[in-house]
């Protein structure tokens, strides 16, 4: 059991540890909502869509968490605007700001001194070397998304399944979808500093995939999506501290792989019930058949 626990002999390592597992915890909570609403490719332009934020506050030396909140603002408008504007549909104007910002960040990182260093910090963030203020920023978060899904479950559930239904239900669609969207930017803002921009997808929409496969209640989900986030965190801390490969990227495969275990399990038990079912019906028709030529017979 040496090998379980040696990585966390190091502070760097422990602190790691507790900010990825606030990390998998807000995000899970507002990755649910993206699963269950169909809003991962909004999710992951999101994630995309703060870079030039955070490479434009690297340039002037500004906090960085404000810079990737502002991104994510101005990326939000324009793909408000341009639905509004065009009759073209929101995957096109999601896919347009995708490209662009993500475009944007680049070219911004490319402008600094480090710009290899900066910009494979930004894209895949650096879990072993999360701060105590750090930390604090991730418990913050975890509890702001807590008590939003808390005091918003009843509308956010209307207008994940029927935005119609919500309105009718007096819970305007519109202000819930908006305030929606601000808890999923909170909780990647939060997050790339333990995982990067790019990694934190697979901690928002892994977990509550593989959670939905597993369960059917909302409340359920969350939970077990809370769970998989932190067992993914602590794995990957693990696996990679032995392997020597990088702590974020091993954190944010291990959902993902698990997905795919679960789905395989999933698929095996659902072909083994089948082929129970299917016997039983043939020994039911098998048996049906004797007494129909036995009451002919008579």
């Amino acid at each position: 059991m040496d090998w379980l626990i040696e990585p966390f002999d190091f502070a760097f390592q422990q602190r790691a540890l507790l900010g990825g597992a606030l990390a998998s915890v807000g995000l899970a909570l507002v990755g649910t909502w993206v699963v269950v609403r169909g809003m991962s490719f909004l999710g992951d332009a999101l994630v995309h869509g703060v870079i030039p934020g955070i490479a434009l506050a690297v340039l002037l030396d500004f906090n960085t968490m404000l810079g990737a909140a502002l991104a994510a603002a101005v990326m939000i408008a324009g793909i408000n605007l341009v639905r509004r504007q065009t009759t073209f549909s929101e995957d096109t104007s999601i896919g347009l700001l995708f490209v662009g910002m993500l475009a944007l960040g680049v070219i911004l990182i490319s402008r600094t001194d480090s710009y290899q260093g900066s910009l494979t910090g930004i894209l895949f963030g650096d879990a072993l070397g999360v701060t105590a203020g750090d930390i604090r920023v991730l418990a913050g978060v975890a509890v702001v998304a807590l008590v939003a899904t808390i005091i918003f479950y009843r509308p956010f559930l209307a207008l994940s399944f029927n935005e119609q239904k919500a309105q009718l239900l007096g819970f305007r669609p519109k202000l819930n979808h908006a305030l929606m969207l601000s808890l999923m930017t909170l909780t990647i803002v939060a997050s790339f500093q333990t995982v990067g921009t790019l990694l934190v997808f697979g901690l928002l929409v892994g977990p509550p995939a593989t959670a939905a496969l597993l369960a059917r209640r909302l409340p359920t989900i969350m939970a077990t999506a809370a769970l998989i986030g932190v067992f993914s965190v602590a794995a990957g801390l693990i696996v990679s501290f032995h392997a020597d490969i990088s702590g974020s990227a091993t954190m944010a495969i291990m959902p993902i792989a698990l997905f795919f275990v679960v789905l395989a399990v999933r698929a095996a038990v659902d072909r083994a019930q089948k082929r129970g079912v299917a016997q039983l019906d043939l020994s039911g028709d098998g048996a049906g058949d004797s007494d129909q030529l036995g009451a002919r017979l008579s």
